[in-house]
């Protein structure tokens, strides 16, 4: 039996997040909790190869103890007249009833069609996958996601690119769930119909699982996983906002417990709910047009991000903002990746640049220098409060000595950032860097040392609020300022909503960043779209 949860079928009553605080790791909740039965979400598939791919279900039998064995068949159609491939893979509550098998023997840039067997004969839905080419590729379409808050918006972007008949893979460059509970979400910016839960802010293992199974009930979720393989990685809502390897902004010891135990929390269930293998970073080849690598730099690596606060809170704030930026700062032990992920990276943009064209790295956060203009005060809305205001002069003042408005971000992190360009350079690799994170639209040319590095394609977000949501003056006047600010931007849109399309060619790589007509509403049509081109060997981008 397949079936289709509608999310109200979710909603247990307001007292199901405490509550499953007392529930032992391994109870699954769609057993315990949800009363549901059969192939609860649909399919998904991953970790794409010339020869493999990963498969992901989800299936809780009737009786909702024990372990099942699940049947995996492909095909070469969608009626599988003849199945080419299987395998078989066991599950149970220990694991939320998820399941995922990497199958083995397939051809490659071949799409292939899957589905599960449950033990009593009944099926999943239909899965469409394809493996990764092998040599000359002529064109390669890649759709690019990130930052999708469930309950502010309609997930028309995944809805949208599901649709396309010429994408071949997606990436998700994190923020894929939100952690927050729904007193974080002012009421003016829910949208009709959407609901979440559990009913507060996620921390256990049993909060982790049933706020996946919120997001993945989503039907146009749920249609995007089943038309194309994802290659995902997680950044901080995934456990908690601006998380690093020893905490984050939004966790409190004294009030929300161990951290490491809500982080090994997150990074479970991560890994439970989505077509993931467990390696932590991973590089997948695209025949000779180009390299995608998969990377990690929140929980596994990530120092603490420098404290800006205390200098804007000191007697003297210039001249302890100059101490700030000639020594904390700048710290050289300070990293996004770690060092090990940081060798794995710059051996491997050596290696490949010399057998692909392309380097394309995917990020949780953006590279791009950017500092606050200095009249962005003069943008923000009435109703800004006085300490988000005071927060914009902060970073003007800290932008006239050269420091950057995030330190969550590369930028926070910058002898970092100059080891990463400069392995590029001496890599002489076509960089492309895939980021989101800041849930508006930019486009930055990379430099180092004065010299090109790479161009930067960061995307918008598929519903989270963006910098629209502060500034009242035409976004074509916030575009244009920031512009003016930093060098290395050379494009920016800040106020709508979607999704990236990168076509990849031997000689060209494309970004477009597609703009969906609204979040507010369960609407596919799209307000519009921007694309800017980068030539093999130029790494600037072309006029």
């Amino acid at each position: 039996m397949v079936l289709n949860i509608d999310r109200r079928s979710l909603v247990l009553g307001a007292g199901l997040g405490l509550g499953a605080l007392a529930l032992p790791a391994g109870v699954g909740l769609a057993a315990q909790l949800l009363g549901v039965t059969g192939f609860t979400h649909g399919v998904a598939s991953g970790e794409p190869g010339p020869d493999s791919m990963l498969l992901w279900t989800r299936y809780v039998p009737p009786a909702g103890d024990g372990v099942v064995r699940l049947e995996v068949e492909l095909a070469l159609d969608p009626g599988f007249a003849k199945v080419v491939a299987g395998g078989v893979v066991r599950t149970g509550a220990y694991r939320d009833w998820t399941a995922k098998i990497t199958v083995d023997g397939l051809e490659p840039g071949t799409v292939y069609w899957y589905r599960f067997v449950a033990p009593d004969g009944s099926k999943s839905p239909v899965g469409r996958t394809k493996t990764l080419p092998v040599g000359d590729v002529a064109r390669f379409g890649l759709g690019v996601f990130s930052c999708s808050n469930l309950p502010v918006g309609w997930f028309n972007a995944y809805g949208h690119a599901a649709a396309r008949p010429d994408l071949d893979l997606w990436l998700h460059t994190g923020d894929y769930i939100y952690e927050y509970g729904p007193a974080s979400i002012h009421e003016g910016d829910w949208a009709a119909g959407r609901s979440l839960e559990p009913a507060n802010e996620i921390l256990t293992i049993a909060d982790y699982r049933l706020r996946y199974a919120c997001y993945r009930a989503d039907p146009d979720l749920q249609r995007l996983h089943q038309m194309a393989p994802m290659v995902a990685f997680w950044d901080d809502h995934e456990s908690a906002n601006d998380s690093w390897e020893g905490g984050a902004q939004n966790h409190q010891p004294a009030v929300e417990g161990d951290w490491n135990l809500r982080r090994a929390a997150a990074m479970q269930v991560y890994r439970e709910w989505m077509p993931v293998s467990d390696e932590p970073w991973k590089a997948y080849p695209i025949g000779a047009l180009a390299t995608l690598y998969r990377t990690e730099s929140r929980l596994l690596g990530r120092t603490r991000p420098a404290d800006i606060g205390a200098a804007f809170r000191a007697d003297d704030p210039d001249a302890a903002l100059k101490a700030f930026r000639d020594g904390p700062w700048r710290d050289p032990s300070a990293t996004m990746l770690g060092s090990t992920q940081e060798s794995w990276l710059a051996h491997q943009l050596k290696t490949n640049a010399r057998a692909t064209a392309w380097q394309m790295v995917g990020m949780g956060t953006i590279l791009g220098r950017t500092v606050m203009p200095q009249d962005a005060v003069d943008w923000l809305r009435p109703s800004v409060t006085e300490r988000k205001a005071d927060g914009y002069r902060n970073n003007i003042r800290a932008a006239r000595l050269g420091l950057p408005m995030w330190m969550d971000r590369w930028d926070g992190y910058p002898a970092a950032r100059s080891r990463l360009l400069k392995a590029a350079q001496q890599a002489d690799a076509d960089l492309v860097m895939l980021s989101g994170d800041s849930h508006n639209a930019w486009a930055y040319a990379l430099s180092e040392d004065g010299q090109p590095a790479g161009v930067e394609f960061a995307g918008h977000s598929v519903t989270s609020g963006g910098a629209e949501g502060d500034f009242g003056v035409d976004p074509k006047v916030v575009a244009r300022g920031f512009m003016a600010a930093n060098p290395e931007l050379k494009w920016a849109d800040t106020s709508q909503r979607g999704y990236m399309m990168i076509e990849v060619t031997p000689q060209r790589l494309t970004g477009e960043w597609l703009f969906l007509r609204t979040v507010k509403a369960r609407d596919g049509g799209l307000a519009g779209s921007h694309r800017l081109h980068v030539e093999r060997g130029r790494r600037i981008f072309a006029a």
